[in-house]
């Protein structure tokens, strides 16, 4: 086995599933906390019993990505904080703030518990933006004219709107009654931008970076990866079509198909990310650092190695436990 070939990509891959379960499982959270705004206190206090057991523990896979960023590949790591050391910053400011807030709301008194919601939700905004901007950053190679600022810009905004649909989703799996109905409403407006950040990704970066133009339409790639868009562009109409008749059976006490919004939503964001990883892939830093380039010494990432094949499972295996242990609908908030 040649191990200067295959470590670099093993670790590529295990980066890629480390970012990818991020942005599912921390994603809904983020995107509870922007939603938190448009209900009552009691139902902000239902929203924040639903994710309570995981918030914290979604963000290791965060710790985990960056991690292994900085020890398998410093070059690149190097190359991209230079780059985006301003929203970096921003990010964890943001995840700081909701942390603090999420803790201390709990304890506030009347008078102030507004101020720790106001700051779970700056906090969360803060976040979910700067990771999008990175996002459109990092695919437009770091171009320095307008039309790529404009680009992240909007994709900050897709990324936001994803997050609001994977929290609505959620609500929609943990809650039921009128917060359950609003959040299968949420969802339906969330839709809109989310597909509409899709669609400028898929058109703008083949567009952008002719390399990957090149490896989505040449053939016989183009008819092996057609049914990637075909199927998310089945599971986005279809989640027009199923939500409202869910909402219209939510008004009634039925439940049973709870499950399948969160379902559909995180397929579309696997779908995108697979989408994506597929553009990407050798580089990591888009045009300039191919992963060969950027990977450490081929001893050093034998070490890492040995260490990850500990470590990730035992995060999976608990993170598995925890969402078993907290399955079902959520009941009142307590912390007696």
């Amino acid at each position: 086995m040649d191990w200067g070939y295959w470590l670099p990509v093993i670790f590529a891959g295990l980066m890629a599933l480390s970012l990818l379960l991020y942005v599912v499982l921390d994603g809904y959270d983020l995107g509870i906390g922007l939603l938190l705004p448009l209900v009552s206190d009691e139902d902000k206090d239902r929203m924040i019993a639903s994710i309570g057991p995981f918030w914290d523990a979604n963000e290791t896979w965060l710790v985990l990505g960056i991690g292994l960023l900085l020890v398998a590949f410093p070059a690149a790591n190097a190359m991209l904080m230079a780059s985006m050391y301003l929203p970096v910053a921003l990010m964890l400011g943001g995840l700081i703030l909701r942390g603090v807030s999420f803790d201390f709301r709990v304890k506030a008194k009347d008078p102030h518990k507004p101020w720790w919601n106001l700051g779970f939700t700056i906090g969360s905004l803060i976040a979910a933006l700067s990771q999008g901007y990175m996002l459109g950053r990092y695919l437009s190679g770091f171009a320095e004219t307008s039309a790529a600022y404009g680009f992240a810009v909007m994709t900050a905004i897709g990324l936001a709107a994803a997050y609001i649909l994977l929290g609505s989703a959620w609500l929609i799996l943990k809650t039921e009654g009128y917060l359950q109905q609003q959040a299968t409403r949420w969802m339906q407006i969330a839709l809109w931008p989310m597909g509409f950040g899709i669609f400028l990704i898929s058109v703008v970066t083949p567009w952008m970076i002719p390399s990957i133009a090149q490896k989505w339409f040449q053939l016989p790639n183009f008819l092996l990866l057609l049914p990637l868009p075909l199927v998310s562009i089945c599971l986005y109409f279809a989640l027009f079509k199923i939500l409202p008749a869910l909402r219209k059976q939510q008004s009634i006490g039925h439940d049973r198909w709870c499950w399948l919004p969160f379902s559909a939503a995180v397929s579309l964001i696997v779908l995108a990310f697979w989408g994506l990883a597929y553009s990407v892939f050798p580089e990591i830093v888009m045009g300039k650092m191919t992963i060969w380039q950027a990977a450490s010494d081929t001893a050093a990432l034998k070490v890492i190695f040995y260490g990850a094949i500990v470590v990730l499972p035992v995060i999976l295996l608990y993170t598995a436990f925890s969402y078993r242990i907290f399955r079902g609908k959520i009941g009142d908030l307590r912390y007696d």
